[in-house]
């Protein structure tokens, strides 16, 4: 039986907002399961076993057997960010997270909601409205304070501009992932979406498939769990939740829920990897919090008469 979401009942109630929290903790605790392993698996391992551990957890979540394959068009845009978001992402990510500590690498990849809200404002027509404006500028400022408050005795000893710049390339990556997967969900269904994007990333990362049979043979069941945990959490379902809310919401909206990701990749790193925050990196935090809130809020309708 083949189901299209086109026939998704209407009335079916909205899970935009929770799918967002979930996106959020799953892809803040990417950061630091990325920088948990990165000593043992490359850059390019690592996205490559991490999209193959995604793409098998979508086989369960989207059935793609019950879906029929995009054509044309849309087909063309899901190869474009499979290729650029899935694969070429994560290898700069990976690649960046060996110079740079998981905070401060969310830190930098998030100005990817900032590209999102701006293309979207002019490629999509989704417009600027105020709430989505302040609340940007809100969450903004609360990144840029997380960033001028970390400590410099817990930075990863190799930061340097190179992972700056490998972040940057991560973030640009991102943004036209995003913006690209956004007209592909008026006909694809999120499992769906995710799921050929992440098989198609792992094809464009099969070169690296022989570095990853040799450091799967050195690493330890610890490392390997947190391969597994990568490809399952923040890829399978992190991306499918991501892809729930863009379908519902304007990409900037959506994108700029993610500015709450450095402050929740902080709390995770400070937990498991041992790097205390500052106490100003509460404050950008909860100004995070607060920019996202305001991005929720509906402008006013002038009344006539």
């Amino acid at each position: 039986m083949t189901v299209s979401p086109v026939t998704e009942r209407v009335t079916e109630r909205d899970w935009s907002v929770a799918a967002l929290a979930v996106t959020v903790v799953l892809w803040a605790s990417a950061f630091v399961g990325i920088r948990a392993v990165a000593d043992v698996f490359e850059p390019g391992p690592l996205s490559l076993g991490r999209l193959l551990v995604g793409a098998l957890a979508l086989v369960v979540i989207a059935r793609p057997w019950r879906h029929r394959l995009p054509r044309g068009r849309t087909l063309g845009l899901v190869v474009v960010y499979g290729v650029l978001w899935f694969g070429a992402y994560n290898v700069a990510l990976n690649a960046g997270e060996t110079y740079l500590d998981a905070g401060t690498a969310a830190l930098v990849v998030n100005i990817g909601p900032i590209l999102i809200a701006l293309l979207a404002g002019i490629v999509l027509k989704e417009g600027f409205p105020r709430p989505l404006v302040v609340g940007m500028a809100i969450a903004f400022a609360g990144v840029v304070l997380i960033a001028t408050s970390t400590r410099h005795d817990t930075a990863v000893e190799t930061a340097s501009a190179t992972g700056v710049l490998l972040c940057v390339a991560a973030a640009v990556l991102y943004a036209v992932g995003a913006l690209t997967q956004k007209p592909t969900l008026r006909t694809v269904a999120p499992a769906m979406s995710v799921w050929m994007a992440c098989t198609i990333g792992a094809v464009v990362c099969v070169p690296f498939a022989p570095g990853l049979v040799d450091q799967l043979g050195s690493a330890s069941s610890g490392d390997v769990a947190w391969l597994v945990y990568l490809g399952v959490f923040p890829t399978a379902i992190g991306f499918t939740t991501w892809s729930y809310a863009l379908r519902r919401l304007s990409a900037g909206s959506v994108a700029s829920t993610t500015y709450l990701v450095p402050a929740v990749a902080t709390l995770i790193s400070w937990a498991l990897l041992g790097e205390v925050p500052a106490p100003l990196a509460f404050v950008g935090g909860a100004l995070c919090l607060a920019g996202v809130a305001v991005t929720r809020l509906r402008p006013r309708r002038a009344h006539v008469g």
